[in-house]
């Protein structure tokens, strides 16, 4: 199969071609007609199967092929926006827009991307024209409806991207506020790594008789990806890190650490190892953030090392290796984390260094993929037989429990519990009364990486506040 075969125009088939694509992946080539259908769509497709191809062409398509779009004779000419893109975070954000500019690039479609971390004004600006496909996070754009610089009264198709994700990170109100200032006759697409009963309750209220897609078993893992597990103990995880980087001579890794805090240390602790490192998490600028990323994929920074939401939507082609240097707790998350090497067909390494904290953790991971993962100890770090297992400090203050803060378990439970008194909230934002939680960012449903600390909402900040996040 070709593109050329799925009823795009060529205008776009080029712009893919152009691009280095010849075959449709197997979600492009089920949702790419299922979108051109008009239809509503349900897809089940974790990051790197080409899911951002297999709506955004279709849409682009169908706006610039019916009546208004084919009487576009510029790509600066004054027009409402047509379609809408919600995505969680920042980066995957930007991604996706970046996406559309490559597809779109022999049409006369535009596109703009607006999130939280970096000012209003010049978005206010962009936006002034209107553009055909706006690429949002939920909390930003609702900054823009409030201030009614952004209309959507002309919107005729919604995508939620890793929609998820989005309920994990407490994202399913602001969805709620955007869904009520839309029109009520469009064309809705959901797309989602796993489908949770949140997520299914979603797809309830949301799409009307969608064609359902899933290109994988659910939280199925890639079959190309060499996993293995280094038995370590706790305070020897940094020296067994910065030995695997060195005697193997890895060159680019990702790596993912339970907390900020863990991420910034074991930053400060490599450089001394004399290995290129940045961190890249909630409470980084917008501009470090893109820096970092930037580095890591050129190659010239040897570690990205990223708490879970932050490295959300990364896609680096060719990715050999990544590291859990802390296990998740939502056994979920290892299969999103892994799944970000071994893409395209190429072979990728998932090492998870683990201590003797989290071997629960570890059991509930191989009862997920189905499978016991082969463990290696390495000479001169064998673990400590007699070593007792500690609570695992989430934050300050908090000791968690291996097994909780499931995706739609306990409020506040699982990486961080929420102080007495407060909810997590969105990550990032600052420590008291504000809407995005506490000092420790990342207080999602699931507590997240460090739990939020709001002691109650408090008066809600102007979106300048908000840049520690992904709003």
């Amino acid at each position: 199969m070709s593109f050329n075969t799925l009823g795009l125009s060529d205008a776009i088939v080029r712009a893919v071609t152009e691009a280095g694509y010849t075959a449709p992946t197997p979600i492009q080539a089920k949702a790419i007609p299922a979108v051109l259908g008009g239809g509503d769509l349900l897809a089940g497709a974790q990051t790197g199967t080409g899911k951002t191809a297999g709506f955004t062409l279709p849409v682009l398509h169908r706006l610039s092929t019916d009546k208004f779009g084919a009487s576009l004779t510029s790509k600066t000419s004054k027009r409402p926006i047509r379609a809408l893109v919600l995505a969680p975070t920042r980066e995957l954000a930007a991604q996706v827009e970046e996406n559309v500019r490559m597809y779109a690039k022999h049409t006369n479609l535009n596109s703009a991307v607006i999130f939280g971390g970096v000012g209003i004004h010049p978005q206010i600006k962009l936006l002034a024209n209107g553009v055909d496909i706006l690429v949002a996070t939920p909390g930003r754009l609702l900054d823009h409806v409030a201030q009614g610089t952004v209309k959507l009264d002309k919107i005729e198709i919604l995508i939620l991207d890793e929609a998820d994700r989005m309920l994990d990170m407490g994202f399913i109100h602001d969805i709620r506020k955007v869904l009520a200032v839309l029109p009520p006759k469009r064309q809705n697409l959901l797309f989602s790594a796993t489908f949770s009963d949140e997520i299914k309750a979603l797809a309830d209220r949301l799409l009307d008789n969608p064609a359902m897609i899933e290109v994988a078993p659910r939280n199925s893992t890639v079959e190309v990806i060499a996993q293995k597990i280094h038995p370590v103990d706790r305070d020897k995880k940094h020296p067994m890190l910065a030995h695997l980087i060195k005697s193997n001579g890895w060159k680019q890794v990702l790596v993912f650490t339970r907390t900020k805090h863990g991420a910034n240390k074991l930053v400060e602790q490599l450089g001394k190892d004399g290995i290129g490192a940045m961190a890249i998490h909630g409470n980084k600028s917008q501009s470090a953030r893109t820096k970092a990323l930037a580095e890591f994929k050129d190659g010239s920074l040897t570690a990205l090392v990223a708490t879970d939401i932050a490295a959300r939507g990364i896609d680096i082609d060719q990715l050999p290796h990544v590291v859990n240097y802390d296990l998740p707790n939502v056994p979920e998350d290892y299969v999103h984390r892994i799944g970000r090497t071994g893409r395209a067909g190429a072979t990728g390494e998932a090492v998870s260094l683990v201590c003797v904290d989290e071997h629960q953790m570890l059991k509930d991971i191989e009862k997920l993929i189905k499978q016991t993962l082969p463990r290696h100890v390495i000479p001169g770090f064998e673990p400590d037989p007699t070593a007792k297992p500690q609570p695992i400090q989430l934050r300050s203050g908090a000791p968690g429990h291996p097994n909780r803060g499931r995706p739609g378990g306990n409020r506040g439970a699982g990486n961080g519990a929420g102080a007495a008194g407060g909810k997590p909230r969105v990550q990032g934002a600052p420590a008291t009364g504000q809407r995005n939680g506490g000092n420790g960012g990342n207080g999602n449903r699931n507590g997240g990486n460090g739990g939020g600390r709001g002691q109650g909402r408090g008066p809600r900040p102007a979106s300048a506040a908000r840049s520690g996040g992904e709003r």
